[in-house]
Protein backbone atom coordinates (compact mmCIF):
# COMPACT_ATOMS: atom_id res chain seq x y z
CA UNK A 1 0.00 0.00 0.00
CA UNK A 2 1.55 3.37 -0.77
CA UNK A 3 -0.17 5.68 1.04
CA UNK A 4 -2.42 4.01 4.07
CA UNK A 5 -4.53 7.36 4.74
CA UNK A 6 -7.73 5.78 3.55
CA UNK A 7 -7.50 2.87 6.65
CA UNK A 8 -6.03 5.67 9.25
CA UNK A 9 -8.57 8.72 8.45
CA UNK A 10 -11.24 7.28 10.35
CA UNK A 11 -9.49 5.86 13.17
CA UNK A 12 -10.27 7.74 16.62
CA UNK A 13 -8.20 11.31 17.54
CA UNK A 14 -6.57 11.02 21.16
CA UNK A 15 -7.54 14.25 22.70
CA UNK A 16 -3.95 15.29 23.20
CA UNK A 17 -3.31 18.59 21.76
CA UNK A 18 -0.04 18.70 19.43
CA UNK A 19 3.13 19.45 20.87
CA UNK A 20 4.76 22.56 19.85
CA UNK A 21 8.28 22.49 19.10
CA UNK A 22 11.07 24.12 21.21
CA UNK A 23 12.61 25.88 17.66
CA UNK A 24 15.36 27.88 19.54
CA UNK A 25 17.82 25.39 21.05
CA UNK A 26 20.34 25.26 18.30
CA UNK A 27 22.74 22.26 18.41
CA UNK A 28 23.60 20.11 21.10
CA UNK A 29 26.04 16.63 22.06
CA UNK A 30 25.49 13.88 24.40
CA UNK A 31 26.98 14.16 27.90
CA UNK A 32 28.82 10.78 27.95
CA UNK A 33 31.15 10.06 30.86
CA UNK A 34 34.43 11.04 28.30
CA UNK A 35 32.79 14.43 28.55
CA UNK A 36 32.32 15.62 32.42
CA UNK A 37 36.02 16.98 33.17
CA UNK A 38 35.31 19.13 30.08
CA UNK A 39 32.20 20.58 31.17
CA UNK A 40 32.84 20.52 35.04
CA UNK A 41 35.82 23.04 34.12
CA UNK A 42 34.37 25.29 31.44
CA UNK A 43 31.50 26.15 29.38
CA UNK A 44 31.53 24.66 26.21
CA UNK A 45 30.60 26.06 22.52
CA UNK A 46 27.31 23.44 22.50
CA UNK A 47 23.78 25.12 23.21
CA UNK A 48 22.07 21.90 24.81
CA UNK A 49 22.72 18.36 26.05
CA UNK A 50 21.25 15.28 25.63
CA UNK A 51 21.31 12.50 28.30
CA UNK A 52 20.21 9.16 27.76
CA UNK A 53 17.68 8.61 30.36
CA UNK A 54 18.74 4.92 31.50
CA UNK A 55 21.90 6.11 32.69
CA UNK A 56 20.31 8.58 35.29
CA UNK A 57 17.87 6.39 36.81
CA UNK A 58 19.69 5.35 39.89
CA UNK A 59 19.14 6.91 43.52
CA UNK A 60 22.38 8.99 43.76
CA UNK A 61 25.51 8.81 42.54
CA UNK A 62 28.43 11.19 40.52
CA UNK A 63 26.31 10.82 37.07
CA UNK A 64 23.17 12.58 38.71
CA UNK A 65 25.58 14.87 40.83
CA UNK A 66 27.17 16.05 37.34
CA UNK A 67 24.48 16.11 35.44
CA UNK A 68 22.72 18.88 38.48
CA UNK A 69 26.39 20.87 38.03
CA UNK A 70 25.54 20.88 34.09
CA UNK A 71 22.12 21.70 34.35
CA UNK A 72 22.12 25.30 35.17
CA UNK A 73 24.45 26.32 32.10
CA UNK A 74 22.70 23.68 29.23
CA UNK A 75 19.20 22.84 29.13
CA UNK A 76 18.44 19.14 28.83
CA UNK A 77 17.08 16.59 26.57
CA UNK A 78 16.02 13.29 27.89
CA UNK A 79 16.35 10.02 25.36
CA UNK A 80 15.27 7.03 26.19
CA UNK A 81 16.12 3.38 24.93
CA UNK A 82 14.50 0.90 27.26
CA UNK A 83 10.83 1.54 27.06
CA UNK A 84 9.94 -0.93 24.16
CA UNK A 85 6.37 1.63 23.19
CA UNK A 86 6.23 -1.27 20.13
CA UNK A 87 6.27 -4.48 22.18
CA UNK A 88 2.74 -6.13 22.50
CA UNK A 89 3.19 -5.87 26.24
CA UNK A 90 2.64 -4.02 28.97
CA UNK A 91 5.02 -0.59 29.47
CA UNK A 92 6.73 -1.39 32.58
CA UNK A 93 5.52 0.62 35.32
CA UNK A 94 8.34 0.32 37.44
CA UNK A 95 11.04 2.20 34.41
CA UNK A 96 8.15 4.70 33.28
CA UNK A 97 7.57 5.70 36.83
CA UNK A 98 11.67 5.95 37.45
CA UNK A 99 11.43 8.34 33.34
CA UNK A 100 8.78 10.54 35.54
CA UNK A 101 10.62 11.06 38.42
CA UNK A 102 13.43 12.13 36.79
CA UNK A 103 11.84 13.93 34.38
CA UNK A 104 9.96 15.82 37.26
CA UNK A 105 13.30 16.72 39.00
CA UNK A 106 15.50 17.96 36.17
CA UNK A 107 12.42 19.46 33.97
CA UNK A 108 13.90 19.13 30.26
CA UNK A 109 13.27 20.55 27.74
CA UNK A 110 12.54 17.43 25.41
CA UNK A 111 11.74 14.11 26.00
CA UNK A 112 11.92 11.16 23.23
CA UNK A 113 11.91 7.83 22.83
CA UNK A 114 12.27 5.71 19.84
CA UNK A 115 9.85 3.65 17.45
CA UNK A 116 10.71 0.77 18.30
CA UNK A 117 10.35 -2.72 20.09
CA UNK A 118 13.29 -4.34 22.93
CA UNK A 119 10.88 -6.70 25.32
CA UNK A 120 9.75 -9.97 25.36
CA UNK A 121 7.79 -10.49 28.19
CA UNK A 122 10.64 -9.86 30.90
CA UNK A 123 13.15 -10.44 28.84
CA UNK A 124 15.10 -7.56 27.39
CA UNK A 125 17.23 -7.44 24.30
CA UNK A 126 19.47 -4.38 24.46
CA UNK A 127 18.42 -3.37 20.92
CA UNK A 128 16.36 -1.03 19.12
CA UNK A 129 13.96 -3.35 16.86
CA UNK A 130 12.08 -2.27 13.71
CA UNK A 131 8.31 -2.28 13.82
CA UNK A 132 5.54 -3.59 10.95
CA UNK A 133 3.92 -0.62 9.63
CA UNK A 134 0.54 -1.81 10.44
CA UNK A 135 -2.73 -0.75 11.96
CA UNK A 136 -2.11 -2.67 14.74
CA UNK A 137 1.19 -2.54 15.32
CA UNK A 138 0.04 1.55 15.04
CA UNK A 139 -2.38 0.80 18.26
CA UNK A 140 0.09 -0.84 20.12
CA UNK A 141 2.02 2.08 19.74
CA UNK A 142 -0.65 4.63 20.02
CA UNK A 143 -1.31 3.33 23.47
CA UNK A 144 1.79 3.43 24.61
CA UNK A 145 2.71 6.86 23.72
CA UNK A 146 -0.37 7.92 25.05
CA UNK A 147 0.50 5.95 28.81
CA UNK A 148 3.88 7.48 28.75
CA UNK A 149 2.71 11.35 27.94
CA UNK A 150 -0.01 10.87 30.90
CA UNK A 151 2.30 9.82 33.15
CA UNK A 152 4.90 12.15 32.29
CA UNK A 153 1.92 14.97 31.93
CA UNK A 154 3.90 16.21 28.75
CA UNK A 155 4.26 15.21 24.87
CA UNK A 156 6.87 13.15 24.17
CA UNK A 157 8.87 12.83 20.77
CA UNK A 158 9.25 9.59 18.68
CA UNK A 159 12.45 8.39 17.06
CA UNK A 160 12.57 6.57 13.80
CA UNK A 161 15.23 3.67 13.74
CA UNK A 162 17.11 2.39 11.12
CA UNK A 163 16.41 -1.32 10.02
CA UNK A 164 17.67 -4.30 7.43
CA UNK A 165 14.53 -5.39 6.64
CA UNK A 166 11.22 -4.43 5.82
CA UNK A 167 8.19 -6.52 6.34
CA UNK A 168 5.34 -8.26 4.56
CA UNK A 169 2.77 -7.22 6.56
CA UNK A 170 3.57 -3.56 6.04
CA UNK A 171 0.28 -1.49 5.25
CA UNK A 172 2.22 2.08 5.10
CA UNK A 173 4.89 4.01 4.85
CA UNK A 174 7.54 4.69 7.81
CA UNK A 175 6.26 8.46 7.13
CA UNK A 176 2.70 7.93 7.58
CA UNK A 177 3.33 5.40 10.06
CA UNK A 178 4.78 8.85 11.98
CA UNK A 179 2.71 11.45 10.63
CA UNK A 180 -0.74 9.43 12.09
CA UNK A 181 0.88 8.57 15.30
CA UNK A 182 1.45 12.35 15.94
CA UNK A 183 -2.44 12.49 14.91
CA UNK A 184 -3.80 10.35 17.06
CA UNK A 185 -1.71 11.27 20.21
CA UNK A 186 -0.13 14.97 19.44
CA UNK A 187 3.67 13.30 20.17
CA UNK A 188 6.52 14.96 17.81
CA UNK A 189 9.31 13.53 16.01
CA UNK A 190 12.52 13.26 16.82
CA UNK A 191 13.57 12.68 13.18
CA UNK A 192 17.34 11.13 12.87
CA UNK A 193 18.56 11.85 9.41
CA UNK A 194 21.05 9.19 9.37
CA UNK A 195 18.61 6.07 9.83
CA UNK A 196 16.46 7.73 6.88
CA UNK A 197 19.55 7.61 4.72
CA UNK A 198 20.57 4.00 6.25
CA UNK A 199 16.99 2.60 5.43
CA UNK A 200 17.63 4.56 2.06
CA UNK A 201 20.99 2.55 1.16
CA UNK A 202 19.20 -0.87 2.67
CA UNK A 203 15.42 -1.20 1.52
CA UNK A 204 16.01 1.29 -2.19
CA UNK A 205 13.49 3.70 -0.03
CA UNK A 206 14.19 7.82 -1.26
CA UNK A 207 15.12 9.64 2.08
CA UNK A 208 14.26 12.58 -0.11
CA UNK A 209 10.52 11.34 -0.39
CA UNK A 210 10.51 10.07 3.22
CA UNK A 211 11.24 13.92 4.78
CA UNK A 212 8.42 15.33 2.10
CA UNK A 213 5.99 13.32 3.84
CA UNK A 214 6.67 14.14 7.42
CA UNK A 215 3.98 16.89 8.87
CA UNK A 216 6.61 19.84 9.34
CA UNK A 217 5.12 20.89 12.38
CA UNK A 218 5.64 18.13 13.86
CA UNK A 219 9.77 17.84 13.75
CA UNK A 220 10.98 19.00 17.10
CA UNK A 221 14.65 17.61 16.99
CA UNK A 222 16.77 15.75 14.61
CA UNK A 223 19.79 13.30 14.88
CA UNK A 224 22.83 13.48 13.09
CA UNK A 225 25.26 10.82 13.27
CA UNK A 226 27.57 7.94 11.29
CA UNK A 227 27.01 5.11 9.39
CA UNK A 228 29.08 2.21 8.22
CA UNK A 229 28.95 0.40 5.14
CA UNK A 230 29.05 -3.46 5.48
CA UNK A 231 29.11 -6.63 2.51
CA UNK A 232 25.89 -6.49 2.46
CA UNK A 233 23.97 -3.77 4.55
CA UNK A 234 24.78 0.19 5.65
CA UNK A 235 24.21 0.30 9.83
CA UNK A 236 23.85 2.76 11.74
CA UNK A 237 27.04 3.90 13.56
CA UNK A 238 27.11 6.63 15.72
CA UNK A 239 30.85 6.43 16.29
CA UNK A 240 32.19 8.59 13.00
CA UNK A 241 32.07 11.94 11.75
CA UNK A 242 28.80 12.52 9.66
CA UNK A 243 29.06 11.58 5.69
CA UNK A 244 28.46 14.10 3.08
CA UNK A 245 25.13 12.33 2.24
CA UNK A 246 23.65 12.81 5.57
CA UNK A 247 24.62 16.66 5.27
CA UNK A 248 22.92 16.72 2.15
CA UNK A 249 20.00 15.41 3.61
CA UNK A 250 20.29 17.44 6.54
CA UNK A 251 20.03 20.70 4.22
CA UNK A 252 17.07 19.48 2.80
CA UNK A 253 15.07 18.59 6.01
CA UNK A 254 15.99 22.08 7.56
CA UNK A 255 14.31 23.45 4.28
CA UNK A 256 11.36 21.73 5.09
CA UNK A 257 11.48 22.05 8.74
CA UNK A 258 13.31 25.07 9.84
CA UNK A 259 16.34 24.95 11.90
CA UNK A 260 15.14 22.92 14.72
CA UNK A 261 17.21 21.48 17.96
CA UNK A 262 20.10 19.25 16.22
CA UNK A 263 21.83 16.74 18.02
CA UNK A 264 25.62 15.37 17.35
CA UNK A 265 25.18 11.33 18.16
CA UNK A 266 28.39 9.78 19.33
CA UNK A 267 27.92 6.94 21.25
CA UNK A 268 30.86 5.26 20.52
CA UNK A 269 34.53 5.26 20.00
CA UNK A 270 34.27 8.79 21.69
CA UNK A 271 37.01 11.19 20.39
CA UNK A 272 37.84 13.96 22.52
CA UNK A 273 35.08 16.90 22.53
CA UNK A 274 36.54 19.05 20.14
CA UNK A 275 35.72 16.69 17.45
CA UNK A 276 32.18 16.96 18.33
CA UNK A 277 32.44 20.35 18.87
CA UNK A 278 33.50 20.49 15.15
CA UNK A 279 30.64 18.76 14.45
CA UNK A 280 28.28 20.62 15.89
CA UNK A 281 29.93 24.21 13.93
CA UNK A 282 29.02 22.40 10.98
CA UNK A 283 25.63 21.39 11.68
CA UNK A 284 25.09 25.56 12.44
CA UNK A 285 26.82 26.22 9.46
CA UNK A 286 24.40 23.80 7.36
CA UNK A 287 21.49 25.69 9.21
CA UNK A 288 22.21 28.89 8.82
CA UNK A 289 22.87 28.23 5.01
CA UNK A 290 19.56 26.54 4.28
CA UNK A 291 16.90 27.75 7.08
CA UNK A 292 13.89 29.34 5.18
CA UNK A 293 11.83 29.49 8.87
CA UNK A 294 10.83 26.10 8.06
CA UNK A 295 7.01 24.97 7.06
CA UNK A 296 5.64 25.24 10.72
CA UNK A 297 1.90 24.67 10.72
CA UNK A 298 1.37 23.47 7.27
CA UNK A 299 0.67 19.48 6.50
CA UNK A 300 0.34 18.77 10.14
Amino acid sequence: MESGHSLLESTPVCASSAIRPTRDLGVGIGLRHEYYPDFLAAKQSVDWLEVHTENYMGDGGYDLHVLEQVRGDYPLSFHGVGLSLGSAGPLDPEHLNRVASLVKRFQPALVSEHLCWSTVLTRHLHDLLPLPFTLESLDVVTRHVAQMQDVLKRNILIENVSSHVRFRQDEMTESDFLRELVRRTGCAILLDINNLYVNQCNHGESAFDALGRIPPAAVAEIHLGGNLSTEHYVVNHPGDRISTDVWQLYGYAVELFGAVPTLIEWDTDVPPIRVLLDEASTARKVAEAFDRGGRDGQNS
